[in-house]
């Protein structure tokens, strides 16, 4: 029943073995795998990423999300001491002040100063938040405190990898362009340049979205009744041009194709039934759960998300419930890999002839 609406967040519950959450990106992006879920039927087959382009039609339209993930994670110490101190910039408040999460807490009291990167940066808490961040305010040579967390910041990965990242771009997109994400649209993170170049001359079109990820994207929901849970808010941009290509493949009968949560939450909240797209900016808190009514995608390509997450319970309310938990069974059966550096899946309406792929 595809209908049902599962409310309980151990609804979303499934047995994840640890060494199936992939720690390092593959070699190749393209090369990961791709498991093709048809959302009507239920219907499951086994690819490799690059046959994504045979699902996709001359018209269509992938969505993706081009924000640039901030090298937002500070590690330095405690002015005239030895004391280490963690950072991590969470949101940009202005006049180089940020709310940020600090480890040790103790540490940073009112007053408290730090420095990092051998003197490049330094910082000065003002205020102690509701939840236990911080408001602090930077201090650097410059007028560009993001060309200087380019120089001293590391890529803020999530907590489940544990295994040191060498190169921080394989936690970019190829497509990257707008600095501000704290984690990465994983979704794209599959594409390369040349795979992007093909399905282009395949006559699909490419729309590019930006939504910040924020940290609240790994943010557990501690509430059983999954409609109780308070959903993070992130900011996002619809350019006319991506509005404009949009509503052209609404117009004219063909696919809008979200790659990624993150584009996909774009869209439902930009987008206006009767009237479409149209160039904005905003802050978003949508939460997607069954019983969600579409607005805008008609397909999506995404990882495998952790248990008991708002974003297993957004690709439940696009696929059905049973549909996605017996896919993602499937998966843990197969050994595909999990999370941001693991594997993909595209949940579509259509059913293609199947090429034979070899893993």
């Amino acid at each position: 029943m595809q209908d049902r609406l599962m409310t309980k967040t151990s609804d979303y519950y499934y047995d994840l073995p640890q060494e199936l959450i992939a720690q390092t990106p593959l070699e190749r992006r393209d090369s990961s795998r791709l498991m093709v879920l048809n959302k009507e039927t239920g219907e499951i087959s086994h690819h490799v990423f690059t046959d994504i382009i045979d699902y996709l039609n001359p018209g269509d339209v992938l969505a993706v999300n081009n924000s640039r993930v901030m090298p937002s994670r500070l590690i330095g110490k405690k002015e005239g001491t030895d004391g280490a101190i963690e950072f991590l910039l969470l949101k940009q408040l202005g006049n180089d002040e940020w709310e940020t999460m600090v480890r040790p807490g103790k540490r940073a009291k009112i007053g408290a100063r730090f420095v990092f990167g051998d003197g490049l940066l330094h910082a000065e808490v003002l205020e102690i938040l509701e939840g236990g961040n911080r408001r602090v305010k930077f201090e650097y040579e410059g007028n560009n405190i993001f060309a200087v967390l380019e120089e001293v910041g590391r890529m803020p990965l999530p907590p489940y990898i544990t295994e040191q990242l060498e190169d921080g771009e394989r936690y970019q997109t190829v497509y990257n362009k707008v600095l501000g994400s704290a984690a990465a649209p994983t979704a794209g993170l599959h594409f390369t340049k040349e795979l992007l170049q093909k399905i282009h001359e395949k006559g699909v079109k490419i729309a590019y979205l930006t939504l910040h990820v924020g940290l609240g994207t790994f943010r557990p929901v501690k509430v059983d009744d999954v409609t109780q849970h308070h959903m993070h808010s992130e900011h996002y941009w619809v350019s006319q041009e991506a509005a404009d290509l949009i509503n052209e493949a609404k117009r004219t009968g063909h696919r809008v194709i979200a790659v990624g949560t993150t584009s996909c939450r774009t869209l439902e909240s930009a987008y206006i039934p009767g009237k479409g797209l149209r160039e904005c900016s905003d802050n978003t808190d949508i939460f997607i759960y069954p019983g969600y009514q579409w607005k805008c995608i008609d397909a999506l390509i995404t990882n495998f998300h952790l248990p008991e997450s708002t974003l297993i319970m957004l690709v439940a309310a696009f696929a059905g419930y049973d549909h996605i938990m017996n896919a993602y069974h499937e998966a843990v059966k197969e050994r595909y890999r999990f999370f941001s550096f693991g594997d993909a899946m595209f949940i579509t309406n259509e059913t293609k002839p199947q090429r034979n792929t070899r893993h």
